[in-house]
């Protein structure tokens, strides 16, 4: 776990190193060869699906 709920990142960075699928990309997350997954866009972190399914949320609001 490289970057928990509630938190901005930016295009690019890595969320989740993972081995296997244990956790699944939502909106705006893509998954790596190694299942890594990653933020395709700027926004905070979220979880749903019983905290298995991770999304990026773009919120101009959030920005600096």
């Amino acid at each position: 776990m490289k970057r928990f709920g509630g938190q901005f990142v930016t295009a690019g960075s890595i969320l989740i190193r993972q081995r296997g699928s244990k956790f699944v990309a939502g909106q705006n997350v893509g998954t790596g060869r190694d299942w890594t997954l990653f933020a395709l866009t700027d926004g905070k972190v979220t979880f749903d699906k019983g905290s298995h399914r991770v999304n990026v949320v773009a919120d101009s609001a959030t920005k600096n």
